[in-house]
C-alpha cells in the first residue's frame, strides 16, 4: 500500500471507508475487491487516514512564497457527500496560478456548503493571507460572489470572463436559429492578430448585430471589457489567459477519481482525496517545464494600456 500514490491510496481510503460503513454500492463491492482491500479492517484505515491527511493539511495551508503570481484561475466543481443523514451537494472551489518562475501551482482548495460570495470572499482571504500577491488577471467564469471575493481582496487585478462560459451565456440571449452565425462572429474576435485588431472587430460585430439582435449586442457592449481584458498582454499567451479551459482540464482530473466515489460518506473524505489528486498535479507541474515564459511574464508585469476602448469599425454582412 506504501507504494501507492498519493492520490490512489486516498481513493483507497475513500472508498474503503464507504464500504466499511455500509453505504456501498455493488458497484463499490466490485470496486473494492478490484483495489485488494477487502480485508482492510477500521484500523487500518484510519491509520492511512490520518497520514495523508496531515500531508493535504500541509499542502493547503503552505505559504504562497513564489510570487508573485501574476495570472491565476479559479472555479469550482459541485461534489455529493452524507451529512446529517441526508446526500448534500458540496462546492470544492479551486485556485490555480503561475508563479514567479513560470510553473504553474495549485494555489488553493476549500470546501463550502454553498458556491455563494461568503464562500469566495473567505477562499481569496485564506490565499493572500497565505501569501498570493502580484496578481495581474483572474480568469474565471461570472459567479457574482467570485468576482467580488477577487475585487475585494486582490485590487489591481484585472478580471477576464472565460470566454467558454461567456459564449453559452451569450447564447441564452440568441434566438436558437442565429445562434451559428452569432456564434462565428465571436470566435472572429478572437482570431484577430494584435490587440487593436481585435477591439475593432468587436466594434464590427456589434454593427453587424446592433439591428437584427439587439438584445445580443446590448449583452456584448455591456461585457466588452471583461471578454476583452486578456488584450492587455502578449499575444502569445492569450490562449492560455482568456479562457478557464486549463482549469477545466485539471477538473477532469479529479472528476474522474471522485466519480469512483459517487457520494462521499463525509467531507473530511472528501477534502482528502481532492487535496491529494491537486498535491499529485502541483508536484508534476513544478517539476515540469515552464508553463509561460520568462520574458512574456516580466512584460506581462508592466502596466497595459486600455485596448479595450472602442475604436473606428465597419460594417459587417450578415
Amino acid at each position: 500500500m506504501e507504494r501507492r500514490r498519493r492520490a490512489e491510496r486516498a481513493l483507497t481510503t475513500v472508498v474503503a471507508t464507504c464500504y466499511l460503513l455500509g453505504v456501498s454500492t455493488r458497484r463499490m463491492e466490485k470496486l473494492v475487491e478490484t483495489l485488494g482491500i477487502t480485508r482492510l479492517s477500521r484500523s487500518q484505515v484510519s491509520v492511512m487516514a490520518k497520514e495523508l491527511d496531515e500531508h493535504v493539511a500541509d499542502f493547503r495551508s503552505r505559504p504562497l512564497d513564489a510570487g508573485p503570481y501574476t495570472f491565476v484561475a479559479a472555479d469550482a466543481l459541485v461534489l455529493k457527500v452524507r451529512e446529517g443523514g441526508r446526500v448534500v451537494n458540496v462546492h470544492a472551489l479551486v485556485a490555480t496560478g503561475v508563479n514567479a518562475d513560470g510553473h504553474r501551482e495549485i494555489l488553493g482548495l476549500q470546501v463550502t456548503s454553498a458556491e455563494d460570495g461568503a464562500g469566495w470572499l473567505s477562499f481569496f482571504r485564506d490565499l493572500t493571507a497565505r501569501g498570493l500577491s502580484g496578481v495581474a488577471l483572474v480568469t474565471s467564469d461570472a459567479h457574482q460572489g467570485l468576482v467580488a471575493a477577487i475585487g475585494a481582496t486582490l485590487p489591481g487585478a484585472s478580471w477576464q470572463r472565460c470566454r467558454t462560459h461567456y459564449a453559452a451565456n451569450l447564447m441564452s440571449v440568441t434566438p436558437k436559429a442565429s445562434w451559428p452565425w452569432v456564434r462565428t462572429l465571436l470566435h472572429s474576435i478572437y482570431d484577430q492578430p494584435d490587440a487593436d485588431s481585435v477591439v475593432a472587430q468587436y466594434d464590427r460585430v456589434l454593427n453587424a448585430l446592433t439591428e437584427k439582435l439587439p438584445k445580443v449586442a446590448e449583452h456584448l457592449e455591456d461585457n466588452r471589457a471583461d471578454v476583452l481584458a486578456f488584450t492587455a498582454f502578449p499575444k502569445e499567451i492569450w490562449k492560455q489567459i482568456w479562457s478557464n479551459n486549463p482549469q477545466e482540464r485539471l477538473n477532469r482530473e479529479i472528476r474522474r477519481r471522485t466519480d469512483v466515489v459517487g457520494i462521499f460518506p463525509a467531507r473530511d473524505s472528501l477534502i482528502r482525496l481532492v487535496g491529494a489528486v491537486l498535491a499529485e498535479q502541483h508536484d508534476d507541474w513544478i517539476e515540469g517545464r515552464r508553463y509561460l515564459g520568462l520574458d512574456v511574464l516580466a512584460r506581462s508585469r508592466k502596466s497595459p494600456p486600455d485596448a479595450t476602448k472602442p475604436a473606428p469599425a465597419e460594417a459587417i454582412s450578415a
